[in-house]
């Protein structure tokens, strides 16, 4: 091992520290999904989940699929999804794309911080700013609307134009992560490419299509291929701190997480959430594949493995 590969090593440790702690030790928990977890007075935490618990099998995923509110909630969560996926996908690389034709370099990075910024709120934070547009009383819009004569609106009781709002929140919240990467690629373009297509005539229109997003591509189908591997799984924080858990919205708020997450307030059973996250995590570990095998069979450059 020669010095710079040993420095290389040593610089991802943490990150290596960090999966192990929070991604592969937590795989522990896969257990409670098939095991009907007791706690045994007096007795460790191991002894009350392997001898004290019994095995229960798929008899944990059996809650969900008895819900009558299944379809509701897969079709939250597979319509959401897709909307973000398809938003995800589109306006992140027109943004990019738009801020690198810029020509003043103040003004591009003063774009990208502004876009950015959200990236790094929470969501509780997010829902406060949601709340000071969106409050009946005190909100913005409805003192607008009531400063021309309008009626209040009542958005927390209001389904009815709650999923456009949400997939605008997540949209300002999220999709500026994607927009610094495609950025970062475009920057990495080279000139001598644009210089070319400047001398045989061709607009900014036809550089980009010709040159800007076919080298887009691997990157645009890596983003793609890793958003298919989380369709089953929703930010819990914009479906139930956005909404503050209205109950006049649980048409249009009721996904998979929060289902889950009431459930397990309601009944203190560790066994169904570990359940359906360990469903989740095998029906996005099988979409990735066939999504990444389908990219790699249109263009064997652009998957992700």
């Amino acid at each position: 091992m020669t010095m710079e590969d040993l420095e290389l090593t040593l610089l991802s440790l943490p990150s290596v520290a960090w999966f192990i702690a929070f991604c592969y030790v937590p795989m522990f928990g896969i257990v409670f999904a098939f095991k009907n977890y007791k706690v045994k007075a007096g007795k460790g935490f191991l002894y009350s989940l392997f001898v004290h618990s019994k095995w229960v099998g798929f008899k944990n995923f059996e809650f969900l699929f008895r819900s009558p509110d299944l379809g509701n909630i897969f079709r939250n969560t597979l319509g959401y999804n897709v909307a973000f996926l398809l938003i995800g996908v589109t306006l992140p690389v027109a943004l990019a794309i738009m801020i690198s034709h810029l020509y003043s370099v103040r003004l591009a990075k003063a774009c990208q911080t502004t876009v950015f910024l959200p990236h790094f709120l929470s969501w509780v934070v997010v829902s406060y700013f949601v709340f000071a547009f969106l409050s009946t009383d005190k909100g913005l819009i409805n003192s607008m609307i009531q400063a021309f004569g309008g009626k209040r609106v009542l958005w927390y009781q209001n389904k009815d134009p709650w999923p456009y709002l949400l997939v605008f929140v997540n949209t300002w919240k999220t999709f500026g992560y994607s927009m610094v990467v495609y950025l970062a690629t475009i920057t990495g373009i080279d000139e001598s490419l644009y210089e070319s297509a400047v001398i045989d005539g061709a607009t900014k229109w036809q550089q980009t299509w010709g040159i800007t997003i076919p080298l887009l591509r691997p990157i645009i189908s890596i983003m793609f291929i890793m958003n298919i591997g989380s369709i089953f799984s929703t930010e819990f924080g914009l479906f139930f701190h956005v909404t503050r858990d209205s109950n006049s919205l649980i048409d249009v708020t009721q996904t998979l997480d929060v289902f889950v997450y009431k459930a397990l307030m309601q009944n203190n059973n560790y066994n169904y959430s570990s359940a359906v996250s360990l469903m989740q995590s095998v029906l996005g570990c099988i979409l990735l594949l066939i999504a990444n095998r389908v990219v790699k069979r249109i263009d064997p450059e652009s998957g992700l493995f």
